[in-house]
């Protein structure tokens, strides 16, 4: 199941995701100040590409300012239209699949630093 699920989230979201995550992470380390920030976008990159089968372990306490101001400025935003999506999948029985890797991508752009994928 991981495998189907992942090549069928890889052709239909998870390419497109992917891009765009890592778009927005060079365009965050072309300064100097946001590249914390940047680097947390590959880590969603990596994670958006194929999230069958992976485990998103966050940590909200190993770096408070930091998560507090992702949360702020970027992670909620990103966070509630994954939890929509995420609904909206849910409703059909095809979606739960997809709709639960939409709430483990959500729990990730909560809070990105210093969460480990496993």
């Amino acid at each position: 199941m991981r495998l189907l699920g992942n090549i069928v989230w890889f052709i239909f979201v998870g390419l497109l995701s992917s891009v765009v995550c890592l778009a927005v992470g060079v365009l965050l380390c072309c300064t100097v100040i946001l590249i914390p920030f940047g680097l947390q976008c590959f880590k969603l990159a990596r994670l958006v590409v194929t999230p069958f089968g992976k485990k998103v372990d966050s940590d909200f306490f190993s770096h408070p300012i930091a998560n507090t101001l992702w949360l702020v400025f970027i992670g909620w935003e990103i966070a509630f239209f994954q939890l929509i999506v995420g609904l909206l999948f849910c409703l059909t029985i095809v979606g739960i699949p997809f709709g639960i890797q939409l709430f483990k991508i959500a729990k990730l752009t909560l809070v990105p630093f210093g969460a480990k994928i496993a």
